[in-house]
């Protein structure tokens, strides 16, 4: 069993990762000021008629699963960049059918 050490990361490497970790994270704060605006709206719009706004649903799983990707890659866990530096992700999980309360 010959396992070939990996290789020491440089430091410039190290910073670039940091910048685009600083980046990504205010990236985070503005999904995460977007889902809470989106949770306003789909309560408020719920509230009104009585039923969820399937596109809002379907839009905030997809800002979801970004938000998912971001810490993911902040956290050292991935590294692949988020998007926009690649595709943007598909839904981890599809949403519930029917929602209850």
């Amino acid at each position: 069993m010959n396992e070939t050490p990996e290789p020491t990361p440089s430091r410039k490497c190290i910073a670039i990762r940091l910048l685009f970790t600083l980046l990504f994270l205010a990236v985070y704060c503005v999904l995460k000021f977007l889902l809470a605006v989106t949770t306003i709206f789909q309560f408020i719009y719920l509230f009104i008629t009585l039923k969820t706004n399937e596109p809002v649903r379907v839009f905030a799983n997809k800002v979801v699963t970004l938000a998912y990707k971001v810490w993911r890659y902040i956290t050292l866990n991935d590294n692949q960049r988020p998007f926009p530096f690649s595709e943007f992700p598909g839904e981890l999980e599809p949403p519930e059918t029917e929602v209850k309360f």
